[in-house]
């Protein structure tokens, strides 16, 4: 059901954007038979229509997005989006002491990828010139006035200040969000790695060359290895997450036990481990657990052990050390959340269940849990897609260590597709196979968010604790 629900929306969305493009091209082919020579006029100069109809406001806004946009591509934009086929074919060179600088494709990708969102942006602002002077020259047509150039001023303070208020956030995630992904995404079909640094080499496109080489199994593919990493990334996100949940569920039930003392006291001492930044904590627990740390120190130094326990150095007990460690950082958080959502179920239901002679394990099965998996559905959800991106918690303790022959691309047993992917990029400067393990990593991502978000019964059945 949830995935036939899935696919009713996806298609629903298309629908809905087909429609909308239709209808739009229609209204630009009407609006341009029916209207007047203000309103022809407008489809090659921006803004002239409200100019000549006394708009000044609303017509100089649109002129300048018009001559901005002309004197963008003039002055630079064009010479970069003639190269972006190619990514550029000169390459800066050396004749005799002199530095003759070409192409340079890594200018040449971001600045094609910005025009052509400048050509998108234009586009957009092309229609809304077109529906304004629909909209002014009905309202003359009908024997009303247009706004004033002070009233229209003064609606981007009131009935349009969502506007005024969105147009700067808006514009933020578009370049500093939107175009680096896009960057991130085109990189992945080119050759850009160490041995192709702009400028001195430029890279080019190579088609779906890199997103073979990660699914190939042979020669210089990289398949054992991505399907290996992304097994442990999985197993690491199941563990890191439920552990934590139930294990911080657990304490917390335990603490507020009737008849515990000191709960204050408890609570503290689990919260100090959050006081204390990761960054010094996980730094401080990978020197305890080394060869030479003090664990494996006093447990030779007791007799308990004749050589230090590989830690960091053997590939499972690396994983299952990490995962302990993540418990101690974890609980303390689930305990705050739980702590806070078992003092709201109501005490009534307990003293129900007791009175049918429920036992303390049929109270939790049947009252506590269902509740927390309702309340925190999406809670988990969010920490599982946390926990597959989990750099820190690898990172600062292992690098991603031990190393393995059976690797490609210096990837370790422990890492991650996140610290893989990090490695790649600063390390090795591999580009293009760090873009494609990114888009690798929010492919999964996304696909386990929406099956699992579809499932969860706080999405499914909104009404059913109320």
């Amino acid at each position: 059901m949830a995935a036939q629900s899935a696919d009713n929306s996806k298609k629903s969305a298309v629908s809905t954007f087909f429609n909308a493009l239709g209808k739009g091209l229609k209204d630009i082919g009407v609006i341009f038979v029916e209207g007047d020579i203000k309103t022809k006029l407008s489809y090659i100069i921006f803004g002239l229509g409200p100019i000549l109809r006394g708009q000044i406001l609303t017509g100089v806004a649109m002129l300048l997005c018009e001559g901005l946009f002309i004197w963008f591509m003039a002055s630079f934009g064009w010479q970069y989006l003639s190269k972006l086929s190619t990514l550029g074919t000169i390459a800066t060179k050396k004749v005799g002491r002199k530095t003759v600088y070409g192409d340079n494709s890594f200018l040449i990708l971001l600045f094609g990828v910005l025009c052509i969102f400048a050509i998108i942006a234009i586009i957009a602002v092309w229609y809304m010139n077109i529906r304004e002077n629909r909209k002014e020259e009905l309202l003359l047509k009908n024997g009303k006035k247009l706004p004033s150039n002070k009233e229209v001023f003064l609606s981007l303070f009131d009935k349009n200040f969502d506007k005024t208020l969105l147009a700067l956030p808006v514009t933020g995630v578009f370049v500093f969000t939107v175009l680096p992904i896009v960057f991130m995404i085109l990189v992945a079909f080119t050759n850009y790695d160490k041995n192709h640094q702009s400028p001195t080499n430029l890279f080019t496109w190579v088609g779906l060359e890199n997103f073979k080489n990660i699914v190939s199994f042979s020669g210089a593919g990289i398949g054992s290895t991505f399907i290996q990493v992304l097994l442990w990334t999985l197993v690491w996100a199941f563990l890191a997450t439920f552990t934590n949940y139930f294990l911080g569920l657990a304490v917390a039930m335990l603490i507020n036990k009737k008849g515990i003392k000191f709960k204050k006291l408890w609570r503290t001492i689990l919260v100090l481990t959050i006081a204390v930044p990761q960054f010094v904590s996980l730094l401080y627990v990978m020197k305890m657990f080394a060869n030479d740390g003090l664990i494996n120190g006093y447990l030779i130094k007791w007799g308990i052990i004749k050589t230090y326990i590989p830690f960091w150095t053997d590939p499972m007990l690396a994983r299952i050390t990490i995962i302990i460690v993540n418990i101690w950082i974890g609980i303390p958080y689930m305990m705050l959340i739980a702590t806070g959502l078992l003092m709201n179920i109501p005490e009534d239901l307990y003293e129900s269940a007791r009175i049918d002679g429920a036992n303390p394990w049929q109270m939790f099965r049947s009252i506590t849990l269902p509740y927390m998996l309702f309340v925190t559905g999406p809670f988990l959800l969010t920490q599982f897609t946390g926990n597959l991106n989990n750099f820190n918690v690898i990172y600062l303790l292992t690098q991603g260590k031990p190393q393995s022959v059976n690797l490609a691309e210096k990837a370790g047993n422990t890492d991650l597709l996140i610290t893989w992917l990090y490695k790649m990029t600063v390390n090795d400067t591999n580009y293009r196979m760090a873009a494609v393990i990114g888009i690798m990593v929010f492919v999964v991502t996304a696909v386990i968010s929406l099956v699992v978000y579809n499932m969860l019964p706080s999405v499914r059945d909104e009404e059913g604790f109320q």
